[in-house]
């Protein structure tokens, strides 16, 4: 690495480029400055040392050097609490945006005990690491934007063992992390029948068999809804079709209302996440793709995606 990179400031706040591996802390990786206490150390060993040679106090003398010497290996003892010690970042589970994003991390300690480790991201966490025994953490930070977004930068610190210093280790892993489009309010009718081909809305398939009806459910469209029955004071039931049927409801980008993108994609994901706890089999159009009709966890975990990275 080159002298201009190396005091880079970027370097001191948000370290090197993201690593997709386990990072080892080393003297590249550790930055040590004294703290407010270590400050105050530095200026009772500069009153002591000058009470020595105004007055020739010998003692004074003894002890300005003695705490000198203290804080100088204090420096060694503080960068060893944090040298050597690797980190491992998870895999982490896709959230809506909005939501608290849980970001695990994996602490390998090696063979020397880690005290007083604080780790910082959004949220901050102290823990105690025991000698060989790996442990995992959970840091929190909000997911505001939808996409895959990288986890913002972990600061492992330390101000073992007098705490007049504070060591620092700042690392990015590269372990995006899947942010969907946050969920329309529920409630959100399903889009109507548009057009022809069936999109944006419900289409019957392998036939239109009348079967019969069915109390109405939440998702059902205008279109089943049988209105004579509804007129006759005989409450709110919808259609059923018989044979092999089954309803296939078509979300289209172009069927969400909405005054800018990002509502549009909150009210598609709605209608996902709608569709898929009513059982019902559904796709996904958007420009330049369409994701057949379908249902499972599969499925809906490929239309979230869908969703979350369109235009990203």
């Amino acid at each position: 690495m080159k002298l201009s990179e190396r005091f880079r400031l970027s370097r001191f706040i948000r370290g090197e480029a993201p690593s997709g591996d386990a990072i080892e802390l080393n003297h590249r990786r550790i930055f040590i400055i004294p703290n407010r206490r270590g400050l105050l150390f530095v200026g009772l060993i500069g009153v002591l040392l000058l009470i020595g040679y105004v007055y020739g106090n010998n003692l004074c003398y003894l002890l300005g050097f003695l705490l000198a010497g203290v804080f100088f290996v204090t420096i060694l003892h503080t960068y060893l609490a944090l040298a050597g010690l690797v980190v491992r970042a998870g895999r982490e589970a896709p959230v809506f945006a909005g939501q608290p994003a849980a970001y695990a991390f994996t602490l390998e300690p090696g063979r020397r005990p880690r005290p007083n480790l604080e780790l910082s991201l959004r949220s901050r966490l102290t823990v105690e690491l025991p000698a060989e025994q790996s442990r995992t953490v959970t840091l929190f930070e909000t997911a505001a934007l939808r996409g895959r977004r990288q986890p913002g930068t972990l600061t492992v610190s330390s101000s073992y063992p007098l705490g007049i210093f504070r060591a620092w280790s700042p690392l990015r892993f590269d372990s995006p992390l899947l942010v969907y489009p946050k969920p329309a309010e529920p409630g959100a009718p399903f889009p109507e029948q548009a057009g022809g081909d069936g999109r944006a809305g419900y289409r019957a398939r392998g036939g239109d068999e009348f079967n019969g009806l069915r109390a109405y459910q939440l998702g059902d469209t205008l279109r089943q809804i049988d209105w004579k029955t509804y007129a006759k004071g005989q409450g709110v039931h919808s259609k059923q079709y018989g044979g092999n049927t089954a309803a296939e409801l078509w979300l289209d980008l172009q069927a969400a209302s909405g005054h800018h993108l990002e509502e549009r994609l909150s009210l598609l994901c709605r209608w996902v996440v709608d569709a898929e706890h009513a059982g019902l089999r559904y796709g996904l159009v958007l420009p330049n793709l369409r994701l057949a009709p379908d249902r499972g966890t599969q499925h809906y975990r490929r239309c979230l995606e869908a969703l979350a990275v369109f235009g990203v």
